[in-house]
Formats: C-alpha cells, sequence, structure tokens
C-alpha cells in the first residue's frame, strides 16, 4: 500500500502537467490538488475521515470553477464582434482572427488578462457554434 500512493500521486502530478492546465492554474486550483496528495497520504495512513474531507472540499472546488466557467459566457453576436468575424465565418477564420487578436491583447504584450480570457471565450464559443455543439460542452 506504501509504494501505491506515490505511484497515484506522481501518475496525478503528470497527467495534470502534460494536459497543460498546471499552467493556467490559480491559487485554489492548486490548493485543490495539494488536497488530492493529502488525501491520498492520509488514506494511505489509515485516515479515512480526513481523506474523504480532503476529496470532498476538490469536489466543491470543482463544481465552483465548473460554474465559475458557465458564468463566463457570452451571446454569440457579441463572440463574433469582439474577434471581427461575419456570421458564416468558418474554423479557419475564426482561428485566424483569434491569433491576430489575442497577439496584441495578450498580457505578456501589455494587454489585459480580462480581455484575453474574453477572446479566448469567444473563439470557444464560436468554434463550439460551427461544430454545431453547446458551448458548455468541453472538447
Amino acid at each position: 500500500m506504501q509504494i501505491i500512493v506515490p505511484l497515484l500521486i506522481a501518475v496525478v502530478l503528470i497527467l495534470v502537467w502534460r494536459s497543460g492546465r498546471l499552467r493556467q492554474a490559480d491559487t485554489g486550483d492548486l490548493a485543490a490538488l495539494a488536497a488530492v496528495v493529502l488525501g491520498f497520504i492520509w488514506l494511505a495512513r489509515g485516515n479515512g475521515y480526513f481523506a474523504i474531507a480532503a476529496f470532498v472540499g476538490v469536489a466543491a472546488w470543482a463544481a465552483f470553477r465548473s460554474q465559475q466557467f458557465r458564468r463566463a459566457r457570452m451571446p454569440v453576436d457579441e463572440a463574433r464582434s469582439l474577434l471581427g468575424v461575419p456570421d458564416d465565418a468558418d474554423q479557419q477564420q475564426i482561428r485566424d482572427a483569434h491569433r491576430r487578436l489575442i497577439a496584441r491583447v495578450h498580457p505578456d504584450k501589455g494587454g489585459s488578462a480580462d480581455l484575453a480570457r474574453r477572446v479566448n471565450a469567444a473563439r470557444d464559443i464560436l468554434l463550439s457554434e460551427v461544430r454545431g455543439r453547446v458551448p458548455d460542452q468541453r472538447d
């Protein structure tokens, strides 16, 4: 049992790192990741109640984060006007417009993080619409 917990922790960390999600994480996400690691450690040591509390806390954080992203949606018309694409734009036109705009508003280039987030959300919404999907669904 003592070898399984470090292996599980290593697998979780590798999967999170490879997904690219760790680079976009804020302090709450990192705290949730630490709670998962602590939960596995407590579970291995026989402290089941602490482990369950940690896992419930992480589940609550995940539910909060998913609601946070869902509330950030914008209407399709607003997304089109933000990216400056016509109603009949295809995927390539949307991606090209996004690249041009994000190059100007990215925080590394002196833009704001909020505007970059809105530009990325507009791209996701329009690509989802072109694919015929609901914007809330993950790819």
